[in-house]
């Protein structure tokens, strides 16, 4: 998109294709471009002065220019409107080129198409044009230090984060952080595998920021609009500095934002760079000596450098990722948005703390060196039919060579070869050879449990639960520790690592370390994965976006995968039910909250952002519970060890004989703790009626929200399992949501739904976080798929 196209044009005001009746709307963009001066000046002057009835003599004696002139662009406006107006492309070298652009189409071509001469082709430039520039911002595939940008003056050689931006009535600035100390060598772009980032999210930003500059006409204003090429940065008329208190407030506004920016990340460079100000204004230097000032570089625009410099960090940096920058989006519209009804000083906005992912790129401290598992993987299998063959062994326990050959379709010689290089790396053992009714005995294989092993760890508002498991999802060993949802991020990380480190030392006896895979963490959700940052869940209040993942690789020497708790739930579900869950299912995962893991297609469905299944959503709607705007509500019954112990004290369900202290649940416990549902179910499983009530209650809550999977998905599966899936409440949850899934769905006479206990223990999440590894490492896949973070970490199949 060029800079030249203005903030009104972009909104789709419709053209008027008549040089005397022009609308309002349109006169007030005209007189804009005619104040602002430059090439669309004396476009908009010719047209607004034919709308009031000059003839083509006299607009060309008042403007100065030739009669021809007049009339074409009184031609264009009458053909095409606005669009008609804009500068055409011409053919032949550009008069100025936007180095911003160049570095942004480099960076973000899809399918792996920003070589030089690809981009040259595009924007229309020699091929030389386009290297030179990819060599001043070192973007060249043998560049083996990270890019530079330009800046003026130019920023320190080393990776750059986009943290923050600031934006009022007079100025905008980028807050951009490069690592202190030396320049990291050898980590340019990921080229198209580290792109998160597409033409959407630009353009998302794009629309939010003309909708700021509409609500505050400045100079970002008349450099999109009218801006003769790169490098503008035209200040308003009105709004110069030190013209009255407005201007100090908004000086002082901006210091305090670099002074907040400042304390909010000290472990990096902070540079403050200026996208746009009034003539003759200037940022104030900042007196931190970590805050560098900076301006735009001089070939180009201030919306083509931030667009580059987004671009530079989101194929950089994984934790850069989509929901980054659409937070910021979010942010800019609120800013537009508030200015109608009432003041809003400036948009302040700023990321999250990305301390974490400098120090995971560092050699762990502490006592992370004395794990001498570093989990590079030995076990790498080379060719997607060494996948198949585990996965046809894996689903069927044992099986001769022969019968792999059969359900395969390989050779009987490829499958020998392929089993023999497996036996040889001990992922396969041999079983007792069978007798055959002709020929020679058949030997069967099975996978070994023994040849690999991975440690999963279970975050949940209450308990911390650890497991490590062998590759036939037998646990080898198991830790929990009790906690709390409002303990400090930061010792709730040391904890989670602690656990680790402890059940690791544990089962160091039994584990092949030339085998251990590496550590698969459920949380839950929402979660953006692309970044490994937890986005405050609803259970936990202490937690903001916390980047998780890369604070607890700061930890491991070893692969570490991060994934929603009931997918996690769903992949240990899969990978351990071997041929009874060899089908489409879904995992209904019982904890602080019901969530569901989808398995489809043959693999883990995750959804573009890695959070399908949330399942109180689905429920809400089932249940006709939506608010007055038509937005789905918290759905009680969604959370049951709050919802079945209020449930059954509502119901009348008696308590132990001298209690009577408010707030507590059956049995004495705390209400809406994990001791008063047990104690709830267990009186249900007794045959309490006022408990089993609240029991079925919850059940057909939950069932409602099941039917609406099974007409969504039509799948004929779907699987119970989590924490509060116990004993004495499962045949309540099984019965009711059976009869509901069978008896009301559209299609019920063309299938019958099975409803299954899971084969899950109840550190269902903690066995799904570890078979997470299992599933990244063993299961063939034949298109492409967005990993974890850290499953490339020799993880592949």
């Amino acid at each position: 998109m060029r800079d030249a196209r203005p903030a009104d044009r972009a909104a789709g005001i419709p053209s008027d294709r008549a040089a005397g009746a022009l609308s309002a709307e349109h006169r007030a963009v005209l007189r804009r471009w005619e104040t602002a001066g430059g090439a669309l000046a004396t476009r908009a002057s010719v047209v607004l002065l034919a709308a009031d009835g000059l003839r083509d003599a006299e607009i060309s004696r008042r403007l100065g220019v030739s009669r021809q002139t007049v009339g074409t662009w009184r031609q264009r406006w009458t053909s095409a409107g606005i669009d008609g107006l804009e500068q055409r492309p011409r053919t032949g070298r550009p008069a100025t080129v936007d180095e911003a652009e160049v570095v942004t189409r480099t960076l973000l071509a899809p399918g792996g198409s920003g070589a030089s001469r690809a981009v040259a082709r595009e924007l229309g430039l020699s091929h030389a044009t386009v290297a030179g520039i990819r060599r001043r911002w070192r973007l060249s595939p043998d560049e083996a230090a990270a890019p530079s940008v330009p800046a003026r003056p130019p920023l320190p050689g080393a990776d750059v984060w986009v943290m923050g931006l600031y934006v009022d009535p007079e100025r905008a600035v980028l807050l951009a952080g490069t690592r202190r100390g030396a320049e990291r060598r050898g980590a340019g772009p990921q080229a198209a595998t580290g792109t998160v980032i597409g033409a959407d999210v630009l353009a998302g930003l794009d629309r939010a920021l003309d909708a700021v500059l509409a609500a505050a006409p400045g100079p970002g204003a008349d450099a999109a609009s009218a801006g003769p090429g790169p490098g503008t940065d035209r200040a308003p008329a009105a709004s110069e500095p030190g013209t009255g208190g407005a201007s100090a407030a908004l000086r002082a506004d901006l210091a305090g934002y670099l002074a907040e920016a400042s304390r909010s990340h000290p472990d990096l460079l902070l540079h403050a760079i200026t996208l746009w100000e009034p003539s003759g204004g200037t940022v104030q230097e900042p007196p931190d000596p970590h805050l560098t000032l900076h301006h735009i570089p001089a070939r180009s625009t201030w919306r083509t450098f931030l667009r580059a410099m987004i671009a530079l960090d989101s194929t950089s940096h994984p934790e850069s990722s989509r929901r980054v920058y659409l937070d910021l989006a979010a942010e800019l519209k609120r800013y537009a948005a508030a200015r109608a009804d009432r003041p809003c000083a400036a948009v302040r906005w700023l990321r999250e703390n990305v301390a974490g992912h400098l120090r995971a790129e560092r050699a762990p401290d502490g006592p992370a060196p004395n794990l001498s598992w570093s989990g590079v993987n030995q076990i790498d299998l080379g060719s997607f039919n060494e996948c198949v063959v585990i996965e046809t062994v894996r689903l069927s326990g044992t099986i001769t060579r022969g019968e792999i050959a059969h359900r395969t379709g390989l050779t009987q010689q490829s499958v020998s070869r392929i089993a023999r290089s497996l036996l040889d790396r001990g992922i396969l053992i041999e079983d007792a050879q069978r007798r055959a009714t002709s020929g020679k005995p058949r030997t069967p294989v099975r996978l070994s449990g023994t040849a690999a092993h991975a440690l999963g760890i279970h975050i949940d508002p209450e308990v911390l639960t650890a497991v490590v498991i062998d590759l036939d999802g037998a646990i080898v060993c198991t830790r929990s520790r009790p906690v709390t949802a409002d303990t400090d991020p930061a010792e709730f990380v040391e904890r989670v690592a602690a656990l680790g480190r402890e059940t690791l030392a544990e089962a160091r006896g039994a584990v092949r370390e030339d085998g251990f895979l590496g550590i698969g963490v459920a949380v839950p959700g929402p979660v953006d994965i692309a970044s490994g940052t937890v986005l405050g869940p609803p259970l936990m209040s202490a937690w903001g976006d916390l980047p998780l993942l890369y604070l607890l690789k700061d930890h491991f020497p070893c692969p570490v995968l991060m994934e929603k708790d009931s997918t996690a739930a769903a992949a240990g579900e899969r990978w351990i039910g071997r041929d009874r869950r060899a089908r489409d299912f879904a995992y209904l995962y019982l904890g602080t909250g019901v969530g569901t893991g989808l398995y489809l297609n043959g693999d883990l469905y995750r959804g573009i952002s890695s959070n399908a299944g949330e399942f109180g959503q689905l429920c809400a709607i089932a249940l006709g519970r939506v608010d007055k705007d038509g937005r789905p509500e918290m759905v009680p019954e969604c959370n049951p060890p709050v919802s079945v112990p209020d449930l059954a004290l509502r119901g009348g369900m008696r308590r132990v004989a001298g209690d009577s202290a408010s707030g507590r649940g059956p049995g004495g416990a705390d209400s809406g703790s994990t001791a008063a549902y047990l104690a709830v179910g267990e009186a249900a499983a007794a045959g309490d009626p006022a408990a089993a009530a609240a029991v079925r209650e919850v059940a057909e809550a939950v069932g409602r929200g099941a039917l609406g999977l099974v007409d969504l998905l039509d799948i004929d599966l779907i699987v119970l399992g989590g924490p509060f899936f116990t004993a004495d409440v499962a045949d309540f949850y099984l019965d009711e949501i059976t009869r509901t899934v069978n008896e009301f769905p559209t299609a019920r006479r063309l299938r019958r739904v099975e409803v299954e206990p899971s084969v899950l223990s109840a550190e269902a999440a903690a066995v799904g976080a570890a078979s997470t590894l299992f599933h990244a490492t063993f299961t063939p896949r034949l298109r492409g798929e967005r990993r974890p973070p850290g499953a490339s970490g020799g993880l592949r199949a």
